[in-house]
């Protein structure tokens, strides 16, 4: 099993969602989050006075997802976010040891 991690922009949500929904995911965990890589912020005048917005809003999405799932699901994340300008975000893939289903018991890729 695996764990996809991706931070994106929160106006691609939709299209993300319904991107992974197309290639077979159902299950997904959505975080709101406030970040910068290389874009470092942006600058904002507020009633006249200029000030750095360092943190800009994302959102990051955990999947937990069988190993042959990853390939589909990294490839449809990458196109359905991606703008073509800095700050579109980035994907983390890690290994899973378990899952456990708190209601059932189920452990492993039948927990998922």
């Amino acid at each position: 099993m695996k764990k996809i991690e991706a931070i994106i922009k929160p106006f691609k949500l939709d299209e993300v969602k319904e991107a992974l929904q197309d290639v077979g995911l159902q299950g997904i965990t959505v975080i709101e989050a406030k970040g910068f890589g290389r874009q470092k912020g942006h600058t904002e005048l507020y009633r006249g006075a200029e000030y750095v917005v360092d943190f800009l809003p994302k959102v990051k999405l955990e999947i937990v997802l069988a190993d042959s799932q990853v390939e589909a699901a990294v490839e449809a994340i990458r196109k359905s976010a991606q703008t073509g300008r800095i700050g579109d975000g980035k994907i983390f893939v890690s290994g899973i040891e378990d899952a456990i289903r708190i209601r059932t018991g189920e452990t492993g890729s039948d927990a998922i």
